[in-house]
C-alpha cells in the first residue's frame, strides 16, 4: 500500500526529525510503501536564510538593512553547520519526495499519488502558528475517495482560541480517521463538536528501543546530565547545578550555550540528540521529544514547564504514566522512576496506537 505522510519535518528541530522517522519506519516495518510528502511553505521556509532581517524597523531603509545582515551574517555562516548536520540525518534515514510543495494550492493541483494519506504528528494543529491554520495539515488536497487520517496531532496546548473552532471543525471532520496525542486534544476536539477522535502515542514509541539504539551510536566518557532547554531558563539552570553537584555529574547541552554547560553540541543532529540522552546519567528537559527520549531510554528525569504555555504535551504523557512527581519548579530529591511499571502502561498505549492505525491501514471501523 502507498502511504503518503504530512508533517512539519525540515524545521531543524530534533523531535520533529525524530518523529517523522518513527512513523514512517513504522509503517515501514508492516510492509508498506512510505513517502514524506516534502511540503515547505514559505512560512516554514526561514529557517537558517542567511538574508532575512528579522526587525522589521530595519527592513524599512536599505542600508540599515545591509548593516543588519552584515553584522548577522558570521553568526549565520556559522550555524550553516547545524543545518547540515539535520540534512545530512534527512538524506540518510528519511524518504522524502523528489518534489516539493510550497502551498495547499499546489497539493491540490498536483496531488501525490497514494491509497492512505495521514497528518502528522507532533504540533500540526498548533493555531498560535501558521501551520495550526494551514488547510494542508488537514489533508484538505487529498480527493475524498482516498483514505485520510491524523496521526498523533497535536494542539500544543489545552485550549483552542474561539476564533479557530469553526475553522478546525470544518477541516478535522474532513478526516476519516481522527487521532490526536494529548487527552487535552480530544477536549478541545470535543469541544467543537467531533466526538469520534483517539488518543495515540507520538510515534517515537510506535518504535523498539532497538531501533533507537542503533542510531545512537555515539559514546562519551563523561558521566553528565543532558540538559534540553528551550528558554535559556533561569529555572532549568538552578536545577541542573543542584543535580549535577548532587551525583557529580558534568552538564551536557545539544540546544543551551548558557555559561553553566560544561559540554556543548550546538551544531549536532539527530543522532547526536539520541546519543547525548542514551547514555546520560540524568536528564533535565522542558521538550516534550526530550521527555519522551528519556522514557524510551530508562533515564532519572525531571521535566520543567515552558514559559509560553505549550505544556499540556508533557503534563498529559507523565500523567498517563503516574509519574506527574516528574514536573517540577524547584528540584527537591526525588525517588528512583520504576520503569518495571512504566513501562507496562506504556506498552498498552502502544498497543492502543497500534491498533488505531491498523484499522486506518484496513480501513475499518475503530472500535471503542
Amino acid at each position: 500500500m502507498k502511504i503518503k505522510t504530512i508533517t512539519c519535518h525540515e524545521v531543524y528541530n530534533h523531535g520533529a526529525s525524530l518523529q517523522t522517522y518513527a512513523l514512517q519506519t513504522y509503517l515501514e516495518s508492516l510492509g508498506h510503501d512510505v513517502e514524506i510528502i516534502d511540503y515547505k511553505p514559505p512560512y516554514l521556509s526561514k529557517h537558517y536564510d542567511l538574508w532575512l532581517v528579522g526587525n522589521p524597523f530595519y527592513y524599512k531603509y536599505i542600508i540599515l538593512r545591509i548593516i543588519y545582515v552584515l553584522l548577522k551574517l558570521p553568526n549565520r555562516l556559522i550555524s550553516l553547520k547545524r543545518k547540515r548536520s539535520f540534512d545530512v540525518f534527512a538524506k540518510k534515514y528519511l524518504k522524502i519526495s523528489t518534489h516539493r510543495y510550497k502551498s495547499n494550492e499546489e497539493l491540490k493541483a498536483n496531488c501525490p499519488e497514494g491509497d492512505v494519506f495521514i497528518a502528522g504528528s507532533d504540533q500540526i494543529w498548533n493555531c498560535l502558528f501558521p501551520n495550526g491554520r494551514d488547510p494542508a495539515f488537514y489533508l484538505d488536497f487529498v480527493p475524498k475517495e482516498k483514505v485520510r487520517a491524523s496521526y498523533a496531532a497535536s494542539f500544543a496546548g489545552s485550549t483552542l482560541d474561539k476564533e479557530y473552532h469553526n475553522m478546525v471543525k470544518e477541516r478535522v471532520s474532513f478526516l476519516n480517521y481522527v487521532s490526536v496525542r494529548e487527552s487535552s486534544g480530544l477536549e478541545i476536539l470535543k469541544q467543537i463538536g467531533i466526538n469520534n477522535a483517539k488518543q495515540v502515542l507520538d510515534p517515537v514509541f510506535l518504535l523498539d528501543k532497538t531501533y533507537w539504539n542503533a542510531l545512537a551510536t555515539e559514546y562519551y566518557n563523561d558521566e553528565y546530565l543532558f540538559v534540553y532547554d528551550f528558554e535559556g531558563s533561569e529555572q532549568i539552570k538552578k536545577i541542573c547545578l543542584k543535580i549535577a553537584k548532587e551525583h557529580k555529574l558534568k552538564i551536557f547541552s545539544i540546544n543551551c550555550t548558557s555559561s553553566y554547560i560544561d559540554k556543548k553540541f550546538s551544531y549536532s543532529g539527530p543522532e547526536t540528540f539520541l546519543s547525548l540522552i542514551k547514555y546520560s546519567k540524568y536528564v533535565v528537559s522542558n521538550s516534550f521529544h526530550g521527555t519522551a527520549f528519556a522514557l524510551i531510554f530508562e533515564k532519572e528525569f525531571v521535566v520543567v514547564e515552558r514559559s509560553e504555555g505549550i505544556n499540556a504535551r508533557m503534563i498529559d504523557l507523565l500523567k498517563n504514566l503516574n509519574i506527574q512527581e516528574r514536573l517540577i519548579t524547584t528540584y527537591q530529591p526525588l525517588q528512583a522512576i520504576n520503569y518495571s511499571q512504566v513501562n507496562i502502561q506504556i506498552d498498552n498505549l502502544v498497543q492502543k496506537s497500534k491498533k488505531y492505525l491498523n484499522s486506518v491501514l484496513t480501513k475499518r471501523e475503530i472500535s471503542k
